[in-house]
């Protein structure tokens, strides 16, 4: 094996690795299961990556995880569930069927967003799904495929049902909104979902103020969804504006360091009246530096 730039080769690599006699001990004991935390992990190193507007790193962890994906393709192979060409094929044929003003004939091209066109090829997506659903029925593919049996069943029933609950709660509840708002169920106006807001927030209060450790998660809940429901309003993905904060935090709690450094002291030997007065001047220092 030497580095390449097909992709073939990579899949081949993954093959190699996972062959049990020959293989990587590691990689052979692997399972869809336990590849899974590092799938999230890579997948968070690339948005790291691009914040930081690092191309060397970017570049290094689109390669890990694009690995996972061949990764999980090599063990689905190996029961016989799909291949890595079968992944390659389904998203062409989606990205074609989804762009017919890219891809299609001329009328296609010139009817752009035609009204309806994009409800139709999610129909036809929906069929062809279940149709495949019913080809594996009816072939071995139940009494090979074991744990994955499952896969052979339509499970989608309501709206809501096409939404993963594995994503990250603050995308979970943007896209559950965004899929109840599809049928009207929604709010047109800000003014509405800044008045349940202050609602929210004042039943916390009260939760807070007992001793019930459930009600204060619930209502908690309550609150985060509503801002999740107010960001959606106005266009602003939360999970980027939560990190932008959390990024200037941090930049603000490493500028307290080395102002405590300097003057030979420690945040940690600091009382909070001191440490506060200290965040004070790295504010003041970072409007100064704005003007």
């Amino acid at each position: 094996m030497r580095p390449s730039r097909d992709i073939a080769d990579l899949v081949a690599i993954m093959a190699a690795l996972r062959q049990p006699e020959t293989g990587c001990p590691w990689d052979v004991e692997q399972s869809f299961d336990s590849i899974v935390p590092y799938t999230i992990e890579e997948t968070y190193e690339v948005v790291d990556a691009i914040e930081r507007r690092d191309a060397q790193d970017l570049k290094e962890e689109l390669g890990d995880l694009l690995l996972q994906v061949v990764y999980y393709a090599q063990m689905a192979s190996e029961t016989g569930l799909f291949t890595f060409e079968d992944v390659v094929e389904g998203i062409t044929t989606k990205m074609i069927r989804r762009h017919p003003h890219v891809f299609g004939d001329a009328e296609a091209r010139s009817a752009r967003s035609a009204k309806g066109q994009w409800e139709r090829i999610k129909a036809e997506e929906k069929r062809e799904r279940r149709e495949a659903r019913e080809r594996m029925r009816a072939s071995s593919f139940e009494d090979t495929a074991g744990e994955w049996t499952s896969f052979a069943e339509e499970t989608e029933t309501g709206l809501l049902d096409s939404v993963p609950g594995a994503l990250p709660a603050l995308t979970l509840s943007r896209k559950i909104q965004e899929k109840a708002a599809t049928v009207g169920f929604d709010w047109t106006e800000p003014e509405p979902i800044l008045a349940k807001l202050r609602e929210e927030t004042e039943e916390f209060e009260a939760a807070a103020a007992s001793a019930d450790r459930d009600a204060q998660e619930a209502e908690l809940g309550d609150v985060l969804f509503t801002v999740v429901n107010l960001a959606r309003r106005y266009e602003i993905d939360p999970d980027a504006a939560l990190r932008r904060t959390t990024a200037k935090f941090r930049a603000r709690f490493a500028a307290m360091e080395a102002h405590a450094a300097l003057e030979g002291r420690s945040l940690a030997a600091m009382g909070l009246d001191d440490q506060e007065a200290l965040w004070q001047r790295v504010k003041g220092a970072e409007n100064r530096g704005t003007r």
